[in-house]
C-alpha cells in the first residue's frame, strides 16, 4: 500500500495527540516568539505556522476564525492577529530553524524555531492597559 495524499510526520502518536502537541506548539511559539523542541517537531510546526502567519496578515473575520479553529486558544489566535502579524514586514518566510545541542537523554537533534522578524509585545501591553483604564 501507498502512502498517497498522506502529508506530515507521526511523532509516534495517534491523531489526536499528535494534533494536540502540533498546537501547543504553536501556541507556545507565538506567546514566547521562540522555541527549542526536537529539530522534526519544529520542522513540521513551521509547514502549519507559515500558513497561519499568511492568513493573519491577510485578515479578515473568515480567516480570523479559521486560525482560532487551528489554533484552538483565543488568546494565541488574538496575539497572532493582532500583533505579531501586522509587525511582520514580509511576503513568506516568517520563520527561521536553526540546530541547537542534541538532547541529554536520547541524543535527539533538537532545534530552536523563532520568528525571522523581531516581534515586540510592548504595543499590546500599553493597548491592554489603556482598555483596562477606560473600563475602570
Amino acid at each position: 500500500m501507498h502512502a498517497h495524499g498522506k502529508k506530515g510526520r507521526k511523532f509516534g502518536r495517534e491523531t489526536d495527540q499528535r494534533g494536540a502537541l502540533v498546537r501547543g506548539l504553536m501556541c507556545s511559539l507565538i506567546k514566547y516568539q521562540s522555541i527549542t523542541t526536537t529539530l522534526a517537531r519544529a520542522k513540521e510546526i513551521r509547514r502549519m505556522m507559515e500558513k497561519l502567519v499568511t492568513m493573519a496578515k491577510k485578515g479578515g473575520l473568515h480567516n480570523r476564525r479559521l486560525i482560532i479553529a487551528r489554533l484552538g486558544d483565543l488568546e494565541s489566535a488574538t496575539l497572532l492577529i493582532d500583533v505579531v502579524a501586522p509587525q511582520i514586514k514580509r511576503d513568506s518566510g516568517y520563520l527561521r530553524i536553526e540546530r541547537a545541542n542534541s538532547r541529554r537523554g536520547d541524543n535527539s537533534e533538537m532545534g530552536t524555531i523563532s520568528f525571522v522578524d523581531e516581534i515586540s509585545f510592548e504595543k499590546a501591553e500599553a493597548k491592554e492597559d489603556e482598555s483596562t483604564k477606560e473600563t475602570k
